[in-house]
């Protein structure tokens, strides 16, 4: 039996009223139960057992003290029940902020597998980009998200692993069967620009060529982009990792150079981050570059 406190031990001399009973429930020696009851009257100051020929009562004194001592005792159970939760991982919630393309395909392997191990934990994963996951994490409405490394240098960030830029082009465009292509080639084509978090990036790696994307669309959802290829009406440059099952009637295309972006775990403080959030974000660190690395276009 686990180790029961000195309140415990005088509620139950308080209901049963005999000493060597409540010894023997709770795997103790009566002298042990009598001298548990005899520090809790020194502490408290009075006697708050009778101890007599037809057993134990409670004195006028224990009488006032009993529903106090069970209130703490009821209260120790509790706390006992929450740290046995807590540790299991039972009845608990994960709050993640996820880019679109790790909450389709990298947080499903990790959440199924996780659950296998703690069924009773259960995840609220909110679609958002760089800005949404650092202002979640800061207000605490979040316990922690993905972002690209960097972009929240107020946050702790822990790499996890690198998405390379693909061009993404009509099935019939004339550059669809190339093994890969420049931001030259890319320049002059209608396109169609990302305007989730990694704009930015984008922008910047057709400026380091010294480029201007014609761009005649800018568009928020990365799947509404592909939709748009799809039927013609640009081209658009999108991550190796948003592309996985979507390629049908689409072409996808190496961009040559090294444009890539990193992608991190973020959080505030690690020592305050709910005991199963942590527990999670530590799987996820560990599995996240295996399941990235067998992505297959």
């Amino acid at each position: 039996m686990d180790t029961i406190s000195k309140y415990g031990v005088f509620c139950k001399v308080a209901e049963q009223k005999n000493f060597t009973r409540v010894a023997e429930e709770i795997g103790y020696s009566q002298s042990a139960v009598s001298q548990i009851v005899k520090n809790l009257e020194k502490e408290l100051g009075t006697t708050l057992i009778s101890r007599g020929k037809d057993g134990v009562s409670l004195t006028k004194d224990g009488a006032e003290y009993l529903p106090y001592i069970q209130s703490v005792y009821l209260a120790e159970q509790n706390l006992g029940k929450k740290k046995t939760e807590m540790q299991g991982l039972e009845k608990t919630t994960i709050s993640i902020c996820a880019l679109s393309s790790i909450g389709r395909h990298i947080l499903p392997y990790c959440m199924k597998e996780f659950k296998e191990q703690y069924p009773n934990v259960n995840f609220v994963v909110k679609q958002g980009d760089y800005n949404d996951t650092h202002n979640g994490i800061m207000d605490g409405t979040l316990d922690f998200g993905f972002s690209i490394i960097g972009a929240s240098p107020q946050l702790e960030n822990v790499p996890l692993y690198s998405d390379n830029m693909m061009a993404i082009l009509p099935i019939n465009h004339p550059l669809a069967k190339e093994k890969s292509v420049t931001f030259a080639q890319l320049a002059d084509q209608p396109f169609i620009l990302s305007y989730e978090g990694e704009y930015l990036n984008i922008l910047n790696a057709f400026s380091k060529e010294g480029i201007t994307p014609d761009i005649q669309y800018k568009v928020y959802d990365d799947y509404s982009i592909i939709s748009m290829v799809k039927k013609g009406l640009g081209i658009s440059v999108l991550y190796k990792a948003v592309l996985k099952d979507v390629s049908f009637d689409l072409s996808v295309v190496p961009i040559d150079g090294n444009h890539s972006r990193t992608i991190a775990l973020v959080y505030k403080n690690w020592d305050t981050l709910p005991r199963a959030a942590q527990r999670f974000a530590g799987y996820v660190i560990k599995r996240a570059k295996n399941i990235f690395d067998n992505i297959q276009l």
